[in-house]
């Protein structure tokens, strides 16, 4: 075994466990053993289909980026951690030095032009047993969270700031979540520990959604199948009555939808969302899907609704989703459905692949543990 053992991705459905170089770490940086690692659905995807987006692999690239470890390193110039600590790692570097930076608006590559994320191509991802990192981005993890807990911190963030900063949920306000896979799962979580008074979950799938109902939904809607020959408008049309009339949904007043967050990416369900939010309300879109879909922007003038895209986080969004799970407000551990030693880490993305593992069991989030780590080490 090599000293820095990494999982390589070198082309579509192409990977390999391979030593990687180990960079000299700079003054401000550290180096962090990675114990723990979440497979994201972005890392499923450049698996699948060698890109996201405008973001394309031409060169082999480490995946991951949802990690949690111990500091190995430190540059001289780090006082706000220490050899041995626990951290959860932010997987996105930026230049802060441009406006957008400086506006403590860095979260996506569009608004810091000089952003370096984790598995990003050009950019090596975390699965790997060192990763260098800027030590402002390593967050300590107090004493109750799990390192595997910690590598959650990574998706529950993106939950934070779609909920709650972009969101700007106030307690009391009721919430739609498109979606039940983690993210939406956890914006589920965060809008309940924020004081949501209603939490709907919608997806397609009943078990995910029996699943939300005993994590941290309080109503779920299963929509009915779509007509042969019923366009996409028709049905989310058509879809978006129903979810009204079984659910009391009104369009004002205390049964309203104050937030929509659509998690899943699919046309339908972004164009129910926009139909079933109230007048004035806001509509935060969190899943990547196809790049060019049909929204009925009359229904976005006529109900002067907010719309917001979502991509990934910004400051405070770590802090906060610590302050959470460290508190017992959000409960991180039962999604992990599946965990996988480092050696597996080419079994655990064909799971996650599919949905569900050999034996049926349907998955939520899979862990990978570092090499030469125990899986039930958590």
């Amino acid at each position: 075994m090599s000293d820095n053992p990494s999982f390589v991705l070198k082309g579509i459905l192409d990977t390999e466990i391979k030593s990687q170089f180990q960079r000299v770490i700079g003054a401000n940086e550290i180096l962090v053993e990675v114990k723990k690692t979440g497979i994201c659905g972005t890392d499923v995807h450049f698996l699948v289909h060698g890109s996201v987006g405008n973001f394309i692999v031409e060169k082999p690239m480490v995946l991951g980026h949802e990690s949690a470890g111990v500091v190995s390193k430190v540059g001289p110039g780090v006082t706000n951690v220490k050899v041995g600590d626990r951290v959860a790692m932010e997987p996105a570097a930026t230049c802060r030095k441009c406006e957008a930076c400086k506006e403590g608006r860095y979260q996506a590559s569009m608004i810091c032009p000089d952003i370096i994320c984790a598995a990003t191509p050009p950019t090596d991802g975390t699965l790997t047993r060192y990763y260098r990192l800027p030590s402002d981005l390593a967050y300590p993890l107090p004493p109750s969270p799990s390192l595997e807990d910690g590598a959650l911190m990574e998706p529950l963030s993106v939950a934070v700031h779609a909920v709650s900063k972009l969101g700007a949920l106030r307690s009391n306000q009721s919430v739609a979540v498109f979606g039940c896979g983690p993210v939406g799962l956890l914006c589920m979580a965060v809008a309940k520990a924020l004081g949501a008074s209603r939490v709907i979950a919608v997806d397609v799938i009943p078990d995910r959604l029996e699943f939300a109902k005993t994590y941290a939904a309080t109503d779920t809607f299963l929509p009915p199948s779509i007509d042969k020959g019923e366009s996409g408008v028709e049905f989310s049309i058509r879809n978006a009555q129903t979810m009204k009339e079984k659910l009391g949904i009104a369009e004002n007043g205390s049964r309203a939808i104050d937030l929509v967050l659509d998690a899943s990416g699919v046309e339908v369900a972004i164009q129910t969302g926009i139909r079933i939010a109230k007048s004035g309300g806001t509509f935060v879109q969190v899943g990547i899907g196809n790049r060019d879909i049909t929204i009925d922007m009359f229904a976005v003038l006529c109900k002067e609704l907010v719309l917001k895209g979502s991509l990934p986080l910004a400051p405070g969004d770590y802090s906060l989703a610590i302050a959470l799970v460290a508190s017992g407000k959000v409960d991180v551990k039962s999604l992990v459905s599946h965990r996988f030693s480092f050696r597996q880490a080419c079994e655990a993305f064909e799971i996650t692949r599919n949905g569900k593992s050999p034996d049926g069991k349907g998955v939520i989030k899979v862990m990978i543990s570092g090499p030469d780590v125990d899986i039930n080490e958590v």
